[in-house]
Order: C-alpha cells, then sequence, then structure tokens
C-alpha cells in the first residue's frame, strides 16, 4: 500500500544538505521516492491568527477526507462495481491521484494567492461542505428511485402463489361483467386432479367447466374460474380451506404497476447516467481541494515552525508499509538538528504542541495523504 508523506524543512544549509543526502540515500536503498512540492508564496497575515488557522485546517483536514471517502463508497454502490473500477473512474482533473499529487500545481484561478490564509480555507470549507450536502441529498433521490423499482421487480419474480401475474395473463382471459368475474387461483401440481373435481362446488354459483389452466410452473399452476361476483368471499373462505391461493388481481391495475415499473426503469437509467456523472465531477474537485489543503497547512505549519521569513521546502515522499518505518529513522536522523530535544527513538511521539494540533511530531513538519481511504470495504 502506498505511503505520501508530505514534508517541510528550512531552506538552512545544514537542511538543504541533508535533502541532497535523504535523496542520494532513497536512490540508493530504494526505501521510497522523492519529487519537490511546490506552494506558492501565501500571505501570513498577523503571526497571532496563525494559530486559528491552523487549528481551522486540522479540523477541515478532517472533513474533507471524510467527504473524499463518503464519495468514493457512493460511487462504488452506485456504479455496483469492484473497487479497481470504481478507481479508475476516481480522477483528479483528469488523471489518477498518485499522478495529480506529484505534479501537483496550484490552481490561482481558483484559490487566488492574494486572498488571506483563512479566505483560502474559507474557500475550500464551502467547496466541501457544500458537495458533502448534496451528496445526501443525491443520494438519498438515487436510492429512493432504485428502491421503488426493486419493490415493483420483487413482485414480478418468486413464486405463483406471489408474484405479480401480469405476464401470464390476458384480458382475455377474464370474464367481467355486471354479475361475472373471473378469479385466478394458484393450485400445486399435486393438487391438481383434486381441483379439477371440487371447485365448481366450492360454491353454488361457480360457472360449470369454467376453469382453464393458464400457466403452470414445477411447482404450481394458474387456474382461472368464473362464477357470480355475489359468491366471491364464500368461495375465497372455501378455496382456503382446499389450500388454494385466490390471487388478487385487476388487469387495468396491474398494467399500471407493469408500466409504472418501465417509468422507473427508464428514470433510474436517466439518474444513474448523472449521479455518476456528478460523484466522478465533485469526487475530483474535493480531492483537488484536498490536496491544496494539504499544502496550506505545510505553509502555515511551516511558518508556524520556522518562523519569518518564510523560507522553507517541501517535498513529497511516496513510500510502502514496509520501508515507512526505515525511512521514517532516516528522515529523524538527518533533520534532528531540526530540534535537539527530538531524539531518533522518539520517532513515533505524539505532541500537543501550540499551532500543531494534536498530531503525530517530527522534528520536521510531515502531513501524511492517506491512499487507505479508497480502499473501500
Amino acid at each position: 500500500m502506498t505511503d505520501l508523506w508530505l514534508i517541510s524543512v528550512p531552506l538552512d544549509k545544514t537542511s538543504l544538505t541533508n535533502v541532497e543526502k535523504l535523496k542520494r540515500t532513497i536512490a540508493k536503498t530504494n526505501q521510497a521516492s522523492c519529487c519537490k512540492f511546490s506552494i506558492p508564496d501565501l500571505k501570513v497575515g498577523i503571526l497571532d491568527s496563525l494559530l486559528s488557522v491552523s487549528d481551522d485546517l486540522s479540523k477541515l483536514d478532517t472533513l474533507t477526507e471524510s467527504v473524499i471517502k463518503k464519495t468514493c463508497q457512493c460511487m462504488k454502490e452506485v456504479m455496483e462495481q469492484s473497487n479497481d473500477k470504481v478507481l479508475e473512474n476516481a480522477l483528479a482533473n483528469g488523471v489518477d491521484l498518485l499522478s495529480y499529487v506529484t505534479k501537483f500545481q496550484w490552481d490561482m484561478g481558483k484559490y487566488p494567492t492574494a486572498l488571506p490564509l483563512s479566505s483560502l480555507a474559507e474557500l475550500i470549507n464551502k467547496e466541501v461542505s457544500q458537495v458533502e450536502t448534496e451528496l445526501k441529498s443525491r443520494s438519498a433521490a438515487y436510492n429512493n428511485v432504485k428502491s421503488s423499482l426493486q419493490n415493483l421487480e420483487r413482485k414480478h419474480q418468486g413464486t405463483l402463489h406471489t408474484r405479480s401475474l401480469n405476464e401470464i395473463v390476458r384480458k382475455e382471459d377474464l370474464v367481467v361483467s355486471e354479475y361475472l368475474t373471473t378469479l385466478l387461483v394458484v393450485v400445486n401440481r399435486g393438487s391438481y386432479i383434486q381441483w379439477e373435481r371440487t371447485y365448481e362446488s366450492l360454491s353454488e354459483f361457480v360457472v360449470p367447466r369454467s376453469s382453464r389452466k393458464l400457466y403452470e410452473e414445477k411447482e404450481a399452476g394458474v387456474f382461472s374460474v368464473t362464477l357470480f361476483k355475489r359468491a366471491v368471499h364464500q368461495f375465497k373462505a372455501k378455496a382456503e380451506q382446499s389450500k388454494f391461493t385466490v390471487r388478487e388481481y385487476c388487469f387495468d391495475l396491474e398494467e399500471q404497476k407493469l408500466q409504472e415499473m418501465k417509468q422507473l426503469s427508464v428514470h433510474k437509467k436517466d439518474q444513474y447516467g448523472k449521479f455518476v456523472h456528478w460523484l466522478k465531477r465533485n469526487f475530483s474537485e474535493v480531492f483537488v481541494a484536498w490536496i491544496h489543503l494539504k499544502a496550506l497547512r505545510v505553509f502555515v505549519e511551516s511558518v508556524l515552525r520556522y518562523g519569518l521569513p518564510v523560507r522553507f521546502q517541501a517535498l513529497l515522499l511516496q513510500t510502502d508499509k514496509k520501508r515507512s518505518k526505515k525511512l521514517r529513522e532516516e528522515l529523524a536522523s538527518l533533520f534532528m538538528h531540526l530540534d535537539p530535544s527530538f531524539a531518533v527513538s522518539k520517532t513515533d511521539m505524539t505532541c500537543d504542541i501550540p499551532g500543531l494540533s494534536q498530531q503525530e511530531y517530527f522534528s520536521y513538519i510531515s502531513f501524511h495523504i492517506n491512499t487507505n481511504m479508497l480502499e473501500i470495504s
């Protein structure tokens, strides 16, 4: 599993020398790949306000990651495909996620660098929150159509005792007049002879020799029988005692249900296309916003940690779980001078440092870009 770390070190002589050592070590040991991560010059503003911005960005980071995961999960559920197929459609600005992150360029048009840091954070927050809200409503609307269609489809499946008989019965099979009506009765195969012998005696108002077998399957068949309307209640009660199932049926009503199912099917197909398009587009938008947010966090924490003037270098490291421990040890050794009190053995320490929120602390600045969240269960 790929691990992406966005790290930042100051542009002092020792750090720059050690960055070159890091690159040589990585190339030699194949622990990771490393590339520069470009972050533009942003407006620092009042230094005291950075503490508040840092806290806001941390919370927004958590929210954005959550929305990305929800969007990807929804994409899988709607597309009803495997993770790999879904991830093929989970792109950022038309390219795969790894390519977007490793070749990241700040979108000046969308996130003007002339704006204060708090305004940039608010832009991202508004965008992500809007997607989250719309995702809930669109998902509910699509699932409602899907559920309605599934309910109707279930009525056209199952046994003859429960499913729709619309595809079995023709209008000419039914006798409907002022006084007469036709009932449909499901008879188990083993009871055919009993039915033929007794159906006329289930009521004195049954039309003699009116029963016909309309359809049969492995377990049962559907028979029609014509009788006077006033005898329907009596006939049903007697039929139930003989274990014959009288099905409620109205041709026009069943035809209406069939048309409704066809319309829902067309509607679902239309909604599917629109929803999948929306999911792809907004997944991309939120992921792009998230990486800009990571860049913002690196900038803010670098100013808080390394001070003014703003002079730092951001790097993107790509490794995996097996090599991550050794890479952390290498980084700790190379950049221990940034915080002498931070021993090499404490590379997995958590600290509450003003402006850095509750997070894993290293002598250098480091943020994890979680790719595991796209591995949907």
